[in-house]
Parts: C-alpha cells; structure tokens; sequence
C-alpha cells in the first residue's frame, strides 16, 4: 500500500512551510528593504528622524532576508580598473634609503664619504667620494640587507640586486621582488575596495581580479559611476615626513632624497620634506571624526604599537622641529614638535567641512591604496534599464510557468494538477533558499529560474510515464503509484546530479553572471527533486487516502 509515516508528513510539510517564509519577504519587497536599512542605521546609532517608523514596517519577528538585486536588475555604476603596480617600486626603494644610510655610515671610517645621486624612480645610486675604490666593499655591505622573497615563485631569490658602476652602488629591486609585490599590491588593493565599499552600506558589491592587475567593481544601487569613483579613486595615502624647509618658490629644486610638495590650505605655499616617511598611514588602525578645540571639523587618528613607538620616538628626538602630515601628496600642516607624544595618537585638524572630515575618516580606516588606479571602462546603469529587465525576466517567467502549468494538465489531468501546486512550491522554495544564504539575483539568474520551471516537471514526467506503465501489470492503483516512484528514482536521480555537476563546474570556474546562472540553475535542481520525490509524492498519498480509486487515469 501507498504509505508515508507521520513523522515524514510532519517534516515534508515543515520544509515547505519554512521555504515559503523565508520566501515571503520577497512579495514586500520594498517595505522589507526600507525596514532592513532602517534598523542597520539605528545599531550604528543613527537618530534621524523616521527611522523608527521605518523599521516598523515589517515586522521583526518574521524573517528579512531578501533575494539581492544585481547591477542589470538594480541599476548602479560598474568601472574596471588597472592597478598601477610599478607605483609599488618605487615607494619601496625610496624606503629602503634610511636602512641603507644608517648602514654606511657605521662604515664610514672604510668606505669615506658618500652621498644619494639622482637617478631614475626604480633605484638607489649611491656615490663614493672620497674612496671610489670602496665601492665592491660597500656593495658588500649593502647587499647584507637583502631578505629572501616571499612567494612562491620567488623562493631562495632575494629582493634587491646590488651592482657596482663605477664609483656607484645602484640599488634594484630584484625580478623576483618585482612580481612578488605585483601579486600582494592587486590583493591589497582588492582588499581595500572592498572594505571602503563595505564601509559606505552599499548591498552585495561584486569586486573580483581580473588577469593580472585589472580588478571589476559593480556595485548596485550606487547613483554613477563618477560617484564610485569617488569612493574607491581617492588614495588617502596619509605619511607624516620630516620638514627640511618652507618656501614659496615651486620649482626650486628639492635635492636628493627630497621632495616638493604643496600646502592644503596655504597658496603658493611649499615644503620641502624628506622621502622617507616617518610612519604611514598602513599602521594606522582607527580613524574618526571629531573636533578640534576650536570647534572645527578633524580627524583623530590612532596608529598600531610599531606605527606608536616609531611616532613616539621621532618627537621625543625632534622636539622643536616641524613635522609635515601629509595627504595624497599634500601637506595638511606642518606643526612644530612641542613635547614627546607617547600613545601613538593625534589630530589631523585643517579647513574641512563636517562631511570631508567623516569621509577623510572613512578613506583612513579602509587603508591606503598601495598604488594608483587607472579606469579603463565606466558605465552607469540606470535603475529604469533594471527594471525593464526585471519586467522582462517576470513576463518570462510567467509565460513559462502557464505554458508547463497547462501543459501538465492536459497531460496527466489531476496528477497534472498535483505536478503543478509542487512547481509553484518550487519556485518559492528556490527564492527562500536565494534568500537564506543572501545571494545576488542577476538576469542570467532569471534565466536560470525560467530554466527550472521547465525542467522541474521532468521528475514528474518520468514518474507519472513510469506509473502508466505499471498499471498495465501491477495488481492495483497502490503498487502502481509505489512502483512508479521507486522505479523512476534512479533515471531522476542520474539526469540531475550530472546536471548539478554542471551547474557546479559554472560557479566554480565561471564569474559573475555566469555564477548567477549556476546558482538559481543549482538551488532549482535541488529542490525540483524534493518537491518530485515529496511534495507530489506526499499530495498523491493524501488524494489517494481520500479517494481510494479503483482505477487510475494518468
């Protein structure tokens, strides 16, 4: 007989049930949105007014999570752009100057005088004076600073070259440094897109490489692309160097080691600062907006222990001396060092307004980015183009869905209808489950939904087909029906793990929207065979227990 245990109705039933909830906030899905962003603002301690009332308008003790929106359905800004890794060679040879200094003039005494020559960005030249004939020595000596390489590719190489021209040691960076850093520079900056785009609010960013040094940034719901760029372009490069002198002439020469940059606030105004930064702003780690004791608009800045003690050190020994804070190679101010500054902490004060001292706050806290961002491609999608395609991707759907609905009804006639009520349950269980786990719906994603509709009654073909053939020789409608089931398990079984294999092999390997494609086609492989093995199974089993037919028509 055709029998399913209680305890088997009681959890089949609880499943859909739970899909269909979590399903639900889907159908409000505006109301449910406003209530999501007003809540995240009030735990962030945001007071404006309304928010209360937004947050109330969906209930908090039902679920919230909603199916995201991608850049074609939501509209937003989407920019590809190439980090400018040979920026990274340059920072780090220039750092390598104060190591190198301290170095030679504990030598002094063997290798004489010596001095920094200008040469081109990538490299240190150094000139013997007074000992030319030193030079190998001095190599020698420098070469003694050189690490190993950290990478995998780089293994056993060392991280700078250090030749002899003449009465010159020029200092390089090594092949294998230079691709080591390539590697670290795209994922650092990758890292730090992310957590300035994290830090604005906005929903389900998609950021990922791209070939060697290009990274994709789409992030839906943004205004432009112009407005991204905002957001991501600014380096906020934050260095505190030592001041060599003030002047207002912009193009006298800076001399080796040194560099002219302008004044924030100050016209015609110039420094001229030492290369070699004190501390950066990669050892700051907290950042906020505050105000200064004039009630202007700043910025507090906190560094880690090793950023605290270098910045510690250096004002207990320069006491009386300038110091510039630098930002994006402009100089904010240039205070003088009144008294050691222990704890690692300070003030940025300058003309800002209260919005630039938050935003300055939020750009510090992201990082720095290691190297420039050239913008290859940008476009702005326009929320109408979104939904356009969420208009088209529904009439899909729909038309799909009539289509499969009324042909399985022609076909199988009430067994037909039990198919149908599982297809509806199988969409809804397939946007509870995009729901649960916080995927981002995309139009191929669509696609992939539409695809399901379709291919979600082939279970229910080959089980229905199966049961018209044991009807010819099984004993009753019962054994019919269980036969029917048990026997087409094995072809249902075989036909969609090879098409979830597929679906697998497209996320993993594929990007973007192919992985919307492969997740709904994935989420609607498995719950078409729950809904085939269960819920028309269990629908079947409850007609059955009802009608007790003596003759079946499928």
């Amino acid at each position: 007989m055709l029998q399913i245990e209680l305890w088997k109705r009681v959890v089949i039933w609880g499943l859909v049930a739970l899909g269909l909830l979590l399903a639900l906030p889907n159908a409000f899905y505006t109301r449910v949105e406003t209530s999501n962003d007003a809540r995240a603002a009030l735990e962030t301690g945001a007071t404006a007014e309304g928010l209360q009332e937004q947050a109330s308008l969906w209930p908090s003790f039902l679920p919230s999570g909603l199916v995201n929106l991608g850049l074609d359905l939501r509209g937003g800004a989407h920019l590809l752009a190439e980090v400018q890794v040979a920026d990274v060679y340059e920072t780090r040879i220039k750092a390598m100057w104060p190591e190198v200094l301290a170095l030679l003039r504990e030598e002094r005494g063997r290798i004489g005088t010596f001095r920094l020559q200008d040469s081109n960005a990538e490299e240190l030249r150094i000139r013997l004076n007074e000992k030319p004939d030193m030079a190998a020595e001095a190599a020698a000596l420098v070469r003694g600073l050189s690490r190993p390489v950290v990478s995998m590719t780089g293994a056993g190489a060392s991280d700078i070259e250090v030749t002899v021209e003449g009465p010159d040691v020029v200092i390089r960076l090594s092949e294998a440094e230079r691709l080591a850093m390539d590697q670290r520079t795209v994922a650092q900056a990758l890292e730090i897109i992310r957590r300035r785009i994290d830090e604005v609010g906005t929903r389900e960013p998609t950021i990922q490489r791209q070939g060697s040094d290009r990274i994709l940034i789409q992030v839906p719901g943004i205004g432009s692309a112009a407005e991204l760029k905002e957001i991501i372009g600014t380096t906020a490069q934050l260095t505190f160097q030592p001041v060599v002198t003030r002047t207002t002439n912009a193009d006298m020469p800076p001399g080796p080691g040194n560099e002219l940059l302008p004044a924030m606030d100050e016209d015609d105004v110039y420094y001229v600062l030492e290369e070699a930064a004190v501390v950066t702003g990669e050892e700051l780690v907290d950042a906020q907006p505050t105000f200064d004791q004039n009630g202007r608009p700043a910025v507090n800045f906190r560094f880690d222990p090793t950023g605290a003690r270098r910045f510690g050190d250096y004002t207990a020994e320069n006491i009386g001396s300038p110091f510039a804070i630098v930002l994006d190679n402009e100089v904010i101010s240039a205070p003088v060092i009144q008294s050691h500054i222990p704890g690692g902490s300070g003030i940025i004060t300058g003309n800002f307004t209260v919005e630039e001292s938050t935003n300055l706050a939020v750009l510090l806290r992201a990082g720095a980015l290691p190297a420039g961002l050239e913008f290859l491609e940008e476009r702005t999608i326009g929320p109408e183009l979104g939904a356009d395609s969420i208009e088209a991707g529904t009439v899909a759907c729909i038309v799909a869905g009539i289509a499969v609905l009324v042909f399985m009804f022609l076909s199988y006639g009430t067994f037909g209808v039990f198919a149908n009520i599982a297809l509806m349950v199988n969409v809804a269980l397939i946007f509870g489950l995009l729901s649960l786990i916080g995927a981002t719906l995309t139009l191929p994603g669509i696609a992939g939904i539409v695809l399901t509709i379709g291919m979600a009654v082939d279970a229910n073909v080959l089980v229905f087909e199966r049961i018209r053939e044991e009807l010819k020789t099984a004993r009753g409608p019962a054994r019919a029906i269980e036969l029917g089931y048990e026997k087409a398990m094995s072809a249902i079984v075989d036909a969609n793990i090879t098409t979830f294999i597929t679906a697998v092999i497209l996320y993993v390997m594929g990007s973007g929207p192919v992985r919307g494609f492969a997740i709904t086609l994935g989420l609607g492989i498995i719950t078409s065979v729950f809904t085939a093995f269960f819920v028309t199974r269990l629908l079947v089993a409850m007609w059955f227990e009802r009608r007790r037919p003596k003759t079946l028509e499928v």
